[in-house]
């Protein structure tokens, strides 16, 4: 039963974190990233793909993201669907090349940025102090119901809280690198 516990408690702090990784690439940092065209479909022949799917994406330069679509047709629509994402980015579209030139930010927006980082970062650690309460919850449930001892309860509600220390420390170096990459801005 403890065992369950722990071992369901890890893996929903593990999908948290990662949630929290995939989170922070997509927040700009001035440096041209491919996963920031991530969440950008285009439509191909009436179905919304990921641009990649259509398109070779490349980083020539530190701050230029250059898309090849592999069909001459769809840099139109490619070029839509970016101007209509809120990147914020205007493409330079040749017919069959598109080039998106990442702009430099200031500081007010690095600080902006820092910022949004901080509270996406509290927001994943509250969500792993919520599984901790969760686990928490159901020891004590099971604890009443004779499943499962006092001494048990309190050795694997110290370990749930290894796990949440564990993990929020994870939260928080990915939250410095993030916030490091951001006020660096290379």
């Amino acid at each position: 039963m403890t065992d369950e516990v722990l071992k369901d408690s890890e893996q929903k702090m593990v999908k948290t974190v990662e949630s929290f990784q995939m989170e922070l690439t997509h927040i700009r940092t001035g440096r041209a990233n491919p996963s920031l065209l991530d969440g950008i479909k285009v439509d191909y022949y009436g179905a919304e793909v990921p641009i990649n799917q259509v398109a070779s994406i490349s980083i020539p330069e530190p701050r230029t993201i250059a898309i090849q679509p592999w069909e001459k047709g769809m840099a139109g629509k490619i070029e839509k669907a970016i101007l209509k994402s809120d990147l914020g980015i205007t493409p330079n579209n040749d017919g069959s090349f598109i080039r998106l030139n990442i702009p430099a930010l200031t500081e007010e927006r690095r600080k902006d940025l820092v910022r949004m980082v901080r509270k996406t970062a509290e927001d994943f650690r509250v969500s792993v102090r919520n599984i901790r309460r969760d686990a928490n919850e159901q020891l004590r449930k099971a604890e009443k119901s004779s499943d499962i001892s006092e001494d048990e309860l309190k050795r694997t509600q110290s370990k749930v809280q290894d796990l949440t220390d564990k993990y929020v420390r994870e939260i928080d170096n990915f939250l410095l690198d993030k916030e490091k990459e951001i006020m660096e801005g290379n």
